[in-house]
């Protein structure tokens, strides 16, 4: 694993806050001149620290009022079948976000919908998925809290 260091941690900062930062902007912000700024922030993206960079889109400006979680319990969970339904997931466009979990449930779906009919014609679909054995879910009053960051207290890690 790489060694962050406090200008590392500075530029990753400034990346999350500000994707479409110029590197002459992001050198000045951390201090440093921009070759150096430069060469970090593609050594950042080498070792997949920094992933990639997208727009945050406002799901309700475009027509998604609907959010809710899904959480699935499957019959089996074996490897492959986990791995299978994980594999369908990518497939399903409502499914903003899943995650494998341990205990009762195996998978928690962030979905969003444009409305509740949508909704639950995805839950009938998602119900009579292979290898699921029950599912449920909540819709969401309102979110408060939407934080795409990764903390970068401190300094060097």
């Amino acid at each position: 694993m790489r060694r962050i260091d406090a200008i590392d941690a500075n530029i990753l900062r400034e990346l999350q806050g500000d994707g479409r930062i110029t590197n002459v902007e992001l050198s000045k912000r951390v201090g440093i001149s921009a070759p150096p700024c430069l060469r970090r922030v593609r050594a950042l993206e080498e070792d997949g620290i920094i992933r990639g960079y997208r727009a945050l889109l406002d799901e309700k400006a475009l027509g998604y009022d609907l959010m809710a979680f899904a959480m699935v319990h499957l019959v089996s969970q074996a490897e492959a079948d986990l791995a299978a339904f994980a594999d369908r997931v990518e497939r399903w466009p409502l499914v903003r976000s899943c995650w494998m979990l341990s205990g009762e449930t195996d998978f928690l779906l962030l979905c969003v919908a444009p409305d509740l009919r949508t909704f639950q014609n995805f839950v009938l679909e998602l119900t009579g998925a292979p290898n699921v054995r029950n599912v449920k879910t909540t819709i969401t009053l309102r979110q408060t809290k939407d934080a795409a960051i990764v903390p970068m207290e401190g300094g060097a890690t």
